[in-house]
């Protein structure tokens, strides 16, 4: 759970960056799915700041993965937007209300709860069928970024939000069912495509939407993307288990947890208007 929590510090620090950095690059194509706007973003010194904290958080998240159930992880993640909240009022001086430092202590019970009833992760390496599944996910999320253009404001924010959502689910999955990281093993691995497929598919859609549209919509499509699904692939098919008598204490926690994410969606877009603040983030 430490390595899960450190996770998402690191993914809310780069959030902060990432927003900042896209909202700074010129508008592309009203394609979801923009390589272009990548490219333009990786000029900026904060996307590249927010990269390296991306990846140290990959790293830390493969730890909990390994170690913890991935319901557990996957709210830990959602709780990066509270870490996002608190770095955007203290870096860009973005006012919080009292209903979101409320909001930001209900994440914080909700981990507390999981981190309490949370067991070992589950035994199950999963199917040839499971890995292919997942492969077959991470191409539908590159689909669904590709059409989400052509949709209005409000529905292309929440087909990003999913999309990105979706394709980081694919990496929390897929990070369970690589069990033998030999360079055979890994190249005969169905897992191994749909990690790289869905974790980059992820990145693209998620710079998207910190560009155009509603961010807090695509936010909260990305809180749920990313915590249901591998929470529900965890339990039926891997195995993950809470401690003896303690599953409604798991339940409840995972709930407040992504109940208190959501309601800070919209510091998915925090930084928009506050680039040229005093602190010069």
């Amino acid at each position: 759970m430490i390595c899960a929590l450190g996770s998402a510090v690191c993914f809310g620090t780069a959030s902060v960056l990432q927003a900042v950095a896209t909202r700074a690059t010129a508008p592309g194509t009203g394609s979801g799915v923009d390589p272009a706007l990548l490219l333009r973003a990786l000029r900026q010194w904060r996307y590249i700041a927010g990269l390296a904290l991306d990846g140290l958080g990959f790293l830390l998240q493969i730890v909990a993965l390994r170690s913890v159930p991935i319901y557990a992880v996957g709210a830990a993640l959602a709780a990066s937007l509270a870490v996002t909240a608190v770095v955007a009022a203290r870096l860009l001086r973005v006012r919080l209300s009292g209903v979101e430092w409320g909001a930001v202590g209900v994440v914080c019970a909700g981990l507390a709860m999981l981190g309490l009833a949370s067991g070992d992760e589950g035994d199950r390496t999963g199917s040839t069928t499971l890995r292919y599944v997942m492969l077959g996910i991470a191409v539908a999320v590159l689909v669904l970024g590709a059409v989400a253009g052509r949709l209005p404001d409000r529905g292309r924010a929440l087909a990003l939000g999913l999309g990105a959502g979706c394709g980081f689910g694919v990496v929390e999955v897929t990070v369970r069912l690589i069990d033998d990281v030999s360079p055979g093993a890994l190249l005969a691995n169905p897992a191994t495509y749909a990690l790289l497929v869905g974790g980059g598919a992820a990145f693209l859609l998620l710079t998207s939407a910190l560009q155009r549209g509603s961010v807090t919509t695509a936010t909260a499509g990305m809180v749920i993307g990313e915590t249901i699904g591998p929470a529900l692939v965890g339990v039926v098919w891997l195995g993950d288990r809470t401690r003896e008598g303690l599953g409604w204490l798991a339940i409840l926690g995972f709930a407040v947890a992504v109940a208190g994410a959501l309601a800070l969606a919209r510091f998915g877009e925090a930084p928009a208007d506050r680039s040229t603040s005093p602190s010069g983030v």
